[in-house]
């Protein structure tokens, strides 16, 4: 099979060479990676036809001539990107002296069609526990966000609404809960396979989905615990790329044993007093939360209002990795609008 042809264009060799590295990191032989750094060598290029897979240049080097050619996917690489970017799969604008990391895997993941990632190497299943440590943050909001986000850019996602209650379904087509009593039978006594059992009734709606429960888990005496078997076994699967599980804002034995075993915490917060408290007495309760595993989002940011996350008068303990701005009629929008927001798109990134 042909091997992707990826070419990184840019005068500026400090820039080049971490992105070129990067990618032989990653790929080595898998790919046919050519650097371009002499202007005069770019224009003779493109004077014939090319075939590219991703072309990655620099805003000062790009002109609409390149739309002449046959290229997949092309990333313009600015030193100011509009926050109100387009999800075009096919023309990309990247904020250029962000991370190294954070670069490619943006690009990596929109190009995955193109780099035939599915004759790569798999990797392995991640499961992503979204958490906050108060309520009305926009937790489930954004999860549901960011699913929709990694779907749209090739991802396999099951979600999983991880509350003792379920009352997310109103953002779904289909919000008709789990029927079939044999299912809730197999949920009461979970165990490290259940997800073979009950995968039958997982729907799809652009991404999977676990379908509302009928009833409180404790009225369905179903231990919560059964959150934890789902998403182990449907990782155990290797059915997706990511198990999105949106656990409700108790912290206690059962929420301690999902962030051990999920690859990734994004815990969720606001810029109010109340959620910046709470979210520091969180962080002082659990170790090494200021590990890489951990990422911290401030969302429905609004730089007029009061910022808690910078007074003075809290001793703050945490570093918020991303913000997400406030979005008007939030509880007006479907998840198609919500992965277009730049905030919940980078949000995804980060879990890439």
């Amino acid at each position: 099979m042909k091997k992707p042809r990826i070419i990184i264009v840019d005068t500026d060799f400090n820039y080049v060479i971490p992105l070129q590295q990067k990618f032989i990191e990653e790929f080595f032989d898998q790919i046919d990676l050519e650097i371009i750094t002499d202007t005069d060598y770019l224009e003779t290029l493109f004077r014939t036809p090319q075939t590219v897979d991703i072309l990655i240049i620099s805003e000062e080097l790009y002109n609409h001539s390149v739309l002449r050619h046959n290229i997949s996917h092309t990333f313009i690489m600015s030193e100011n990107v509009d926050e109100e970017q387009t999800v075009d799969l096919s023309l990309n604008r990247l904020r250029k002296y962000t991370s190294v990391k954070d670069i490619f895997n943006e690009i990596v993941a929109k190009s995955s069609d193109s780099l035939n990632l599915q004759s790569v190497s798999k990797q392995e299943p991640k499961i992503v526990l979204v958490y906050s440590a108060c309520g009305g943050c926009g937790k489930t909001t954004l999860a549901l966000g960011m699913c929709m986000c990694l779907h749209k850019n090739f991802k396999k996602v099951l979600y999983i609404n991880a509350s003792r209650i379920n009352t997310f379904q109103h953002l779904l087509a289909n919000p008709s809960p789990i029927s079939g009593n044999d299912v809730y039978v197999s949920l009461s006594s979970p165990h490290r396979t259940i997800y073979q059992e009950i995968k039958h009734v997982i729907r799809k709606e652009e991404f999977q989905y676990l379908p509302p429960f009928k009833a409180p888990l404790m009225a369905l005496d179903i231990p919560y615990s059964v959150y934890e078997n789902i998403a182990v076994s449907a990782k155990k699967s290797q059915e997706f790329d990511f198990i999105i599980i949106d656990a409700d804002t108790v912290y206690d034995e059962d929420k301690t044993r999902l962030m051990n075993v999920a690859d990734r915490v994004m815990i969720v917060t606001d810029q109010t007093e109340h959620a910046v408290f709470s979210t520091n007495i969180l962080v002082s309760n659990i170790n090494g939360i200021n590990g890489e595993k951990y990422t911290f989002v401030c969302n429905k940011f609004d730089s007029k209002r009061d910022n808690a996350l910078i007074s003075p008068m809290m001793d703050i303990k945490f570093s918020i990795n991303e913000y997400v701005n406030y979005i008007d009629r939030y509880d007006q929008l479907d998840l198609q609008d919500l992965a277009t927001d730049s905030g919940i798109q980078k949000m995804a990134f980060l879990v890439v």
